[in-house]
């Protein structure tokens, strides 16, 4: 698509004002967020991502549009995997209920912020260097096969361990233990302190950017459109706050998880593949955005259905397991 200057502008300052809505409407009031609202504010900008789907293929047509809901879909579901760590980050810092809405919303800005600047440097390599398209399909194929390594190696990270920025910064600047509300510095005895506040919400941002390693190549994988990989990331994770609450208890659930992310990254990493080779004069078939679409949808549905029937499974092994250890203890 050839977007202007106006558009982009537009685009940008109507992100900006659904992040206000959303902040000045659920946010702005540090509060335990119950799953009604996680659910009502998840489908909103899930309707928000649809409409404006819609609105690129009224405009620019059905293959615009097609990228962007395959673009959206992938990076949401990638995103799900980020909440694993979020998770794990919030324990460590030990952040009241409370406040962590307002980590969340923070740190989802602050990794907004940055994976422009990777979409950006991303874009600008693609322009100039065709064969970027070989590296890219090869992580992406790498990263596929480590995830199904780690799925059947059975590992979990259990621990989160603080990345070399975050350590930097706790280093360069003084900081108190406690949380004072939602303030990000305090001033104690003449001093100026960082609170723990600012720090996990640096800690959501810059962890959220890692994980952008796989998902931008991912992306890229389905268009080569920096407007539509810049709004498909922007969607997915301005919704990531809400979808945290809401699935939060799903999470366990969800054992198969790292499978299907794993055949998707594989998937697009062959598409990337097919297409470097493409470009540069070999002719291969080309697999087409309803193909990803389709294959990217199919593999979240199997992947959901099959992680509930095991937990479902395993859930019941453990009830029938404490139910004869009862009865052997009775009799």
């Amino acid at each position: 698509m050839d977007i202007s200057m106006t558009t982009w502008v537009l685009t940008i300052v109507g992100l900006c004002a659904l992040i206000g809505m959303d902040f000045f409407i659920g946010g702005r009031k540090p509060h335990d967020v119950s799953l009604k609202e996680a659910g009502i504010w998840t489908t909103v900008w899930i309707v928000l991502a649809a409409l404006f789907g819609l609105g690129l293929f009224l405009f620019g047509g059905g293959q615009p549009a097609g990228e962007f809901f395959a673009g959206f879909i992938t990076e949401k579901s990638l995103s799900v995997d980020n909440l694993f760590v979020f998770v794990l980050i919030m324990a460590k810092f030990a952040v009241p209920s409370i406040y962590q809405q307002r980590v969340l919303m923070v740190g989802v800005l602050i990794a907004l912020v940055l994976r422009a600047v990777f979409i950006a440097a991303g874009a600008a390599i693609i322009s100039t260097f065709s064969w970027v398209f070989f590296i890219f399909g090869a992580f992406l194929i790498w990263t596929a096969w480590k995830l199904i390594q780690e799925a059947r190696s059975g590992e979990e990270e259990e621990e989160f361990e603080e990345n070399r920025l975050l350590k930097a910064v706790e280093r360069r600047f003084p900081s108190t233990d406690k949380y004072h509300g939602t303030k990000l510095f305090i001033v104690e005895n003449g001093k100026r302190l960082m609170t723990p506040m600012l720090i996990v919400m640096l800690a959501i941002g810059t962890t959220d950017v890692l994980f952008a390693l796989d998902s931008i190549p991912a992306i890229f994988g389905l268009t080569q459109d920096p407007y539509i990989v810049f709004t498909a990331n922007a969607f997915a994770l301005m919704g990531l706050r809400q979808l945290y609450f809401l699935i939060g208890g799903l999470l366990k659930k969800l054992v198969h998880l790292s499978y299907g992310l794993s055949v998707i990254l594989g998937f697009i990493g062959v598409k990337l593949v097919l297409h470097a080779l493409h470009e540069t004069g070999v002719h291969v078939p080309e697999i087409s955005i309803p193909v990803s679409l389709g294959v990217i949808c199919a593999v979240l549905i199997v992947t959901t259905i099959t992680s509930l029937l095991a937990s479902r499974k395993q859930a019941q092994t453990a009830e029938d397991a404490e139910h004869e250890e009862r009865a052997h203890a009775d009799s």
